[in-house]
């Protein structure tokens, strides 16, 4: 039997992921382009993997009352690698939690399901356009203490679902970089993939926002009576964002990754 055959998956995703990412290099516009051939050899490998490959399967739901209460967190990480290029692990989604919606600095990404359903809603911040620095326009519900320096005009880009059947989701230093991702009828997992890792010390922190909409656009949308749900994709809608601390109904816990060992 040929030696490549014995070689795990998540192992050639790995090596397969370090090379992409080395490679990629900064474009015009200032987003991080990789390499088309290497991308693609990634893609493909990301798609093939199964919850099996990686001795993961669902399981039972227990209850969670969140950071205070000491009980079983909504999300779990399981660390699998992480070099200077990227880091790799899988979160667990347990039914009807959600990852807030968060941002990836200067970062390249690709999220796969494992087993379960995700919605992916994804939003950029606007080219150009940095903190509001005049007064900030009037929103529904109103800010209770207006904070234009963590104010910022975004787009929402899309809102798709994803299960282990369909590719990875990927993100770009200036597309999709910023996304929320709910759990879907149940539990779900998701293998996560990001280059370069976050790393404060390098300006590549987490930041958590909260979606706000002017007055207008609520009363716009009230007569609009748009119908999203179950859409793959949404029609590009400017809207404002708000640097906001971390949740505290969100809360991630760790959990030992019991598939194959990785090597990079």
């Amino acid at each position: 039997m040929p030696r490549e055959s014995k070689i795990p998956l998540i192992q050639k995703i790995a090596k397969q992921a370090y090379i992409t990412f080395k490679g990629r290099k900064t474009s015009a516009n200032g987003d991080n382009e990789l390499i088309a051939d290497q991308q693609s050899k990634l893609i493909s490998l990301v798609t093939a993997v199964r919850a099996a490959d990686l001795k993961i399967s669902p399981r039972k739901n227990k209850a969670g009352s969140g950071a205070a209460g000491l009980t079983t967190p909504p999300v779990t990480y399981m660390h699998i690698c992480e070099t200077e290029v990227f880091s790799m692990g899988v979160f667990l989604l347990r039914t009807g939690a959600s990852i807030p919606l968060h941002d990836h600095p200067d970062m390249n990404g690709m999220l796969k399901v494992l087993f379960g359903k995700v919605s992916v809603c994804c939003f950029d911040k606007l080219e150009g356009n940095l903190n509001v620095s005049s007064p900030p326009p009037t929103f529904d519900p109103p800010l209770t203490s207006p904070q234009t320096t963590s104010l910022w005009r975004s787009v929402l880009r899309s809102v798709s679902e994803y299960s282990e059947n369909s590719g990875p989701c990927l993100l770009t230093p200036l597309r999709d970089n910023l996304h929320q991702i709910n759990a879907v009828d149940g539990p779900a997992a998701f293998l996560d993939i990001l280059a370069p890792p976050y790393n404060p010390d390098d300006g590549r922190d987490c930041h958590y926002y909260k979606v706000l909409k002017t007055v207008a656009e609520r009363q716009a949308d009230e007569k609009s009576d748009k119908k999203q749900q179950g859409e793959e994709t949404v029609k590009e809608e400017e809207m404002w964002l708000l640097e906001i601390p971390q949740p505290e109904d969100f809360w991630c816990g760790g959990e030992p990754y019991p598939g194959p060992a990785v090597s990079v």
